[in-house]
Order: C-alpha cells, then sequence, then structure tokens
C-alpha cells in the first residue's frame, strides 16, 4: 500500500484562476493525488492574474514572487517561449532569478513541512528546482513535451535535464514518443513510466443544448456545419494545414472553422484564412478561451479537428489536452498520430487519423465524417467510453502513486 506523502509539487505553469487555460493538467493531477489522502504543496511563479486561495481542495498554494516589476513576470505559464521554439529574451533575462527564488521556496517549504517526497513538472525547470532542493527525498519527475525539446536544444539545460533525470527514481511521461526521447537525455529506461494525461468526464460530456447556444453566439445556422480546433498558435499544433484544408472541402459541405486560442502566430494564421476564396469555408478567430468555453465548443461542433505536427524544429505536443476533452464530450474528431495521440486513439474506432501537414487528407476526413451521421456518432461514442473508461484523472493519480512507490524504493535502494 503506498504510504501518505507530504508532497511538494513544483511547477512553472498552473490554472491562475478557476477555468484559466494555462498549465490545465497540473491541476487535477494536484487535486487527485491530495484526493487520495495525500498532502499537497503546490510551489510556482507568481503571476499578476493569479486568483488562488492559500488552499483549495487538498492543495496549498506558494506562488513566489522573483521580479522587481509585474511586467517582469514572463517566468512560465507558456510565457518563455516564442512559439514555442525558442526562448524569449526577457524569459533568459529574468531567468537566474526565477530559478534562485523557485529553489529557495521548494526548499523551505519542504522543510517546514517535513516533506516526504519531491516531484517536479516539466524536468526543466521543475524538474532540475525539485531535485535541487531536497536531494536527500524521494524525487519523481513529469514530462511535458516543450520541457524535453528545451533539453534537446540548449546544451546547458541538457545538463541539468540529465542531472534530473538520472537522479529521479521515477520519471513520468504524457507519451512514448517523450519517453524515449528521456532515455536518450539519460534516463534510467527501467524507471520511466508511461502515464497518459486524464480527463474531467464531468466538464467535458455530450451536451446537445450547447449546439443551440454556441452555434447562436458565432451566427452559425444550423444546417452548417461547425467544425471546431483550439490550442496555442503555435507550429507544433499544426493549424495552418487545416485552414489550407478548408478550400479542399467538397462545395456541400460550406463550413465554419472556430479556432480557438492565442499565440504568435496568429497574425500569420489570420493572413492565410484571409486568403481562402469567398467560396469556400469561413474561418472564425476566438481568441483565448476558458475550459467551460472550450467544453461548449466541443460540444456544439459537428467535428473537431487536432492537426499536431512535430514541427521543423522537432517540437511536437506530449498528449494535447483537447484530444482527451473531445473523446470525453463524444464528438468525432480528426487527427494525426503526432506525438502521444497514436496510442490513444485508433483509426476508424475513436477516431479518423490522418497523415501530419496533409490539408488534402484532413478534408476527405472531415467530408467523409459530415456525409455519414452515423459514423460521427459511432466515433463520438465510442470515444466518450473510452475516456470515462481508461483515461479519468483517478487513473492518472492511481498511476502516480506507483511513480512515488518508485521513488520510494529507488531512494532506498541508493542509501
Amino acid at each position: 500500500m503506498t504510504p501518505r506523502h507530504v508532497i511538494v509539487m513544483v511547477t512553472t505553469s498552473y490554472p491562475r484562476f478557476p477555468g484559466d487555460s494555462v498549465g490545465t493538467f497540473v491541476e487535477p493531477i494536484a487535486k487527485g493525488i491530495a484526493a487520495r489522502g495525500h498532502t499537497v504543496h503546490l510551489v510556482a511563479p507568481w503571476h499578476p492574474l493569479v486568483r488562488r486561495p492559500r488552499e483549495e481542495d487538498g492543495v496549498s498554494y506558494h506562488f513566489y514572487r522573483y521580479a522587481p516589476l509585474p511586467s517582469l513576470n514572463v517566468f512560465g505559464y507558456a510565457a518563455a517561449m516564442r512559439a514555442d521554439v525558442s526562448l524569449r529574451g526577457a524569459a533568459i533575462a529574468v531567468a537566474p532569478l526565477a530559478l534562485a527564488q523557485g529553489w529557495r521556496t521548494a526548499r523551505a517549504i519542504a522543510r517546514r513541512q517535513g516533506a516526504t517526497m519531491m516531484h517536479g513538472h516539466w524536468v526543466v525547470p521543475g524538474g532540475v528546482t525539485a531535485a535541487l532542493a531536497a536531494p536527500r527525498l524521494p524525487l519523481v519527475v513529469s514530462l511535458h513535451g516543450s520541457d524535453v525539446y528545451v533539453a534537446e536544444t540548449f546544451p546547458p539545460a541538457r545538463l541539468a535535464a540529465r542531472m534530473a533525470l538520472r537522479r529521479a527514481g521515477a520519471v513520468t511521461a504524457c507519451s512514448r514518443d517523450l519517453a524515449d526521447r528521456a532515455v536518450a537525455l539519460g534516463a534510467d529506461a527501467s524507471r520511466v513510466m508511461v502515464v497518459p494525461y486524464g480527463v474531467d468526464v464531468e466538464r467535458f460530456r455530450p451536451d446537445p443544448l450547447s449546439k443551440t447556444g454556441e452555434r447562436a453566439r458565432l451566427g452559425v445556422p444550423a444546417d452548417v456545419p461547425l467544425i471546431f480546433a483550439a490550442g496555442r498558435l503555435v507550429r507544433k499544433k499544426g493549424f495552418e494545414y487545416l485552414i489550407d484544408a478548408m478550400r479542399h472541402l467538397t462545395g456541400e459541405h460550406r463550413a465554419i472553422l472556430a479556432l480557438g486560442g492565442e499565440g504568435d502566430l496568429e497574425a500569420e494564421l489570420r493572413e492565410r484564412a484571409a486568403r481562402l476564396p469567398a467560396s469556400v469555408s469561413a474561418v472564425r478567430f476566438l481568441g483565448r478561451l476558458d475550459q467551460n468555453a472550450v467544453g461548449a465548443y466541443l460540444a456544439s461542433a459537428d467535428v473537431v479537428v487536432v492537426p499536431s505536427v512535430r514541427d521543423d524544429a522537432g517540437n511536437v505536443d506530449g498528449l494535447p489536452n483537447v484530444v482527451m476533452e473531445t473523446l470525453a464530450t463524444g464528438t468525432a474528431l480528426v487527427t494525426t498520430r503526432a506525438g502521444g495521440i497514436g496510442a490513444v486513439v485508433k483509426d476508424g474506432e475513436t477516431a479518423l487519423v490522418v497523415p501530419e501537414r496533409d490539408p488534402v487528407g484532413l478534408a476527405s476526413a472531415i467530408d467523409r465524417l459530415l456525409s455519414d451521421d452515423g459514423l460521427r456518432a459511432r466515433l463520438g461514442a465510442a470515444g466518450r467510453r473510452l475516456a470515462a473508461g481508461q483515461f479519468t484523472w483517478s487513473h492518472t493519480a492511481e498511476a502516480l502513486e506507483t511513480a512515488y512507490d518508485r521513488a520510494l524504493a529507488f531512494k532506498w535502494r541508493r542509501q
């Protein structure tokens, strides 16, 4: 039986307020672990938008300040990277301050609270910070995607990541791709576990009422197909290929594409959409959406598309949250095998899966679903069953408890 732990969870991203779209998966991980009887102290950088109490659902929050001016708080919360392929200059400038204060805070909390386990999210910097803050405690490092890319790309980050990965008694990755890349960076394969993200099947669920409400807000008539996609507007999301796919839909399926999210490629993607012929489908840019809005659009759409790719720099999502959320909502999904997606969905059973960077393939799959109500309903129902049966956050928390057991056993073997 897993002992009850006092866990210091170190992260650089967490929903800053209820419904925030940043770091969404860290919150149910922290609260899921707390719900299983563990004490969780979450350490994260402060941000001007943070609106959290001191303690919530068993998780105590410790947001540390590191910059003299609010405008310099650009460390974490998906703000440190430009288009997800290079570090921003401002983030590099404040990194020493943020890393030092994060280390001090994690160390102080671990000592004050009598921590028995350290858990770092993103190997750089969360895993490194957790490893250095309490070197004698068992350590779990969780990989999420951009952290592995940073470690592969920047030599100083690679050295720091290797230290943390070798020090960790357990390393969790949300996809097999990330797990294999962690081993290449220096992790012991016997200590690496694939732990996919979960999904809140109560928040993300079929909702017939959404079809009326969200369509009315967008001005989409009931007889016009609605296609939805969401995510940060960066290369690895593949949204340019989805926009190009709209020109290849058959004439009978003149649809509306609603694209939620913001990011460095917004102007480029808007220009790309503006070049679509007036006779083909329209693209609506929705901007940043909170989690409730994402759920409503997922439930209202006829088809959801997740066109993820491995970008030219080699960066790829571990497992996009929106894949799991779409499955739970019961809406038909078109996607690729990028990152960990191919390990979750099966072509023709729970989604239609097409090659990466293939606008014609995306259009063909969308056309197929819009032409076949039965297929659309069958895939959606199968996705809902898969999410509710295998990918709830309680499943994720249980798997992380196994990681804690392994980290504890590794600590004792080393002594």
